[in-house]
């Protein structure tokens, strides 16, 4: 089985929408036994909590379930799983430095939209202080770079339906 982690600063806007995002693809696919996906905050300030309601709205507009509890990154994630991708530069600098306190040096660490070639090096933007846009807008660079993602790990895997 192969374990995806989708990290942002609070758990409760992009990586659970990510999260969800990837679960539905999986399923559409027919390749869920595969997989096991999970998301995580780096920070501490939504540990227990539900989704943003803004993401849980932009998540039904799409028809896509979410659910999730708001959780903090842990030593046993890097132990745990295949792939941790960050959602912003922020979030890789402070899964850098875990990594190395936890005694994971070698993990690779990867960004969400580095897996969309005209996207390398960008961020999925925060919208925690935006409106209702800034939601649909995450969407759809999560949509696009986890259609990338997990075309390439179907293919690294030989996955299949």
């Amino acid at each position: 089985m192969i374990k995806v982690l989708f990290v942002c600063l609070g758990n409760i806007c992009r990586s659970p929408l990510a999260e969800a995002i990837f679960n539905q693809k999986i399923t559409d696919a027919g390749i869920k036994s595969h997989f096991k996906a999970d998301s995580a905050g780096t920070s501490d300030y939504h540990i227990g909590e539900l989704p943003d309601e803004r993401t849980i709205k932009c998540a039904a507009l799409h028809e896509i379930p979410i659910s999730h509890r708001g959780r903090q990154v842990n030593r046993t994630d890097f132990r745990d799983f295949d792939y941790i991708i960050a959602m912003d530069d922020s979030n890789l600098r402070n899964l850098n430095n875990l990594k190395t306190r936890f005694g994971f040096p070698e993990k690779e660490i990867f960004m969400m939209r580095d897996f969309v070639p005209e996207s390398v090096g960008l961020s999925v933007p925060d919208p925690y202080y935006g409106g209702e846009e800034g939601f649909m807008e995450i969407y759809r660079i999560l949509d696009e770079a986890i259609g990338h993602f997990l075309s390439q790990i179907q293919e690294n895997h030989q996955i299949y339906a």
